[in-house]
């Protein structure tokens, strides 16, 4: 396929799923499904096009995912993210692991799949997402009491390292490729991430917010596009060092977002269209991916798995990780505990056994595709109701 029927393609997909946003909306449907229903719609041979690269579908999906943790940063102010950060801190680390504990060994019992790829499946699954929970919220605008709405985003855009670690280290034990890592060597490697992660989008967001300061550029339009180079050095200079993308990319927005003094407007106006762009891009594809005709014949095997993610694993996992939390209300964890909202991320993770061979892989990203779905659709129109009747949305 020539470069140039991709790019127009991949633009027509973009204006139809844009111009679908605003019935979406009126109907109390997520941007999301939007957007992977136009892929599922035109490709994959339902108009005589068929689109099937797994490396390039999760290479725009990180790329993507990326530029949205990025932009949900630069939003965040920093008084949200003190209040938050020790129970966001807790739900992306012990969480997931729970998560994927109590997920998986429930698995077994229920899936003709052995313990390791229960787990595995499990681990694809167990963290929120980003793309997903800054749409939702955004689009709802909801704004939430007792900082739940930070907890839910500062978890979403942090817990991608653990759950990434389990799914390479458990992909690695079923291929049996390289050496086995002990629990030594995983700790290892999880500080490397979050550290180094932190570490350079810290001083790539503080060093590119204090050059804007100083030097003030006349050209306003000038500093996004320096802004979002440093995303770029920060995001992938950190990936370079052995350090998480994801976390550095949403340390840089933070420190960037809280610390640029000009062009805030302007620059706000540019990074949320880029962060609608690349949400429309990595539905698109992620839709493009998967074949309708294939995908029909694992829709009842995901329904079970996901109930109980939903209903056991996901408020289990919560409730623990809450319990060094006392002074945390009920409702706070029930809340938090009810929208674990699943998107782009376990699919763009499902993409990473596929690619290395293991078996049932394809059955595996059909179940994790159908998860996400009932997930948006049940989770995400639950969000707003749930805060109503809990009284956590500061609207009421």
């Amino acid at each position: 396929m020539s470069t140039e029927f991709t790019m127009l393609g991949m633009a027509v997909l973009t204006a139809i799923g844009i111009l679908l946003h605003q019935p979406s909306k009126t109907l109390g449907l997520p941007s999301l499904l939007i957007f992977i229903g136009v892929g599922l719609l035109f490709g994959n041979g339902e108009f005589d096009f068929v689109y099937d690269d797994l490396e390039l579908t999760s290479f725009i999906g990180s790329l993507a995912l990326n530029v949205i943790v990025f932009v949900g940063g630069l939003n965040t102010s920093k008084s949200s993210i003190l209040v938050a950060y020790k129970e966001g801190g807790m739900l992306s680390t012990a969480g997931v692991v729970l998560t994927t504990g109590i997920l998986g060994g429930l698995l077994y019992f229920v899936l003709d799949f052995d313990l390791l790829t229960c787990m595995l499946f499990a681990a694809v699954v167990s963290s929120t997402d980003a793309a997903a929970v800054f749409s939702i919220l955004e689009s709802k605008k909801l704004k939430l009491k007792e900082s739940t709405d930070t907890v839910l985003e500062f978890e979403s855009a942090t817990n991608d390292p653990v759950a990434l670690l389990l799914v390479v280290i458990l992909t690695g034990m079923i291929v049996s490729t390289g050496q086995s890592m002990g629990a030594a060597d995983i700790g290892i490697k999880l500080v490397q991430q979050i550290v180094v992660g932190i570490g350079a989008g810290y001083l790539v967001g503080l060093g590119g917010v204090t050059l804007l300061n100083k030097i003030k550029l006349e050209e306003y339009g000038l500093i996004p596009v320096f802004i979002l180079a440093c995303f770029v050095i920060a995001a992938y200079g950190s990936d370079v060092l052995g350090g998480n993308i994801l976390i550095a990319s949403y340390v840089s927005g933070v420190v960037i977002g809280n610390g640029l003094r000009r062009g805030k407007e302007v620059s706000k106006h540019f990074f949320n269209s880029l962060s609608w762009l690349a949400q429309a891009l990595m539905f698109i594809i992620l839709g493009l991916q998967f074949f309708p005709k294939a995908l029909i014949g694992d829709v009842w095997i995901a329904i079970i798995p996901a109930l109980i993610l939903m209903l056991v694993a996901r408020p289990l996992a919560v409730f623990i990780s809450f319990l060094p939390f006392r002074a945390v209300s009920t409702k706070k964890k029930f809340f938090i505990s009810a929208i674990g909202l699943k998107g782009a991320t376990p699919i763009v993770f499902a993409l990473i056994p596929a690619a290395e061979g293991v078996a049932g892989a394809l059955q595996m990203m059909h179940m994790v595709f159908f998860i996400v779905l009932i997930s948006v659709i049940v989770q995400g129109w639950a969000i707003e109701p749930l805060a109503n009747k809990l009284g956590l949305n500061q609207k009421e």
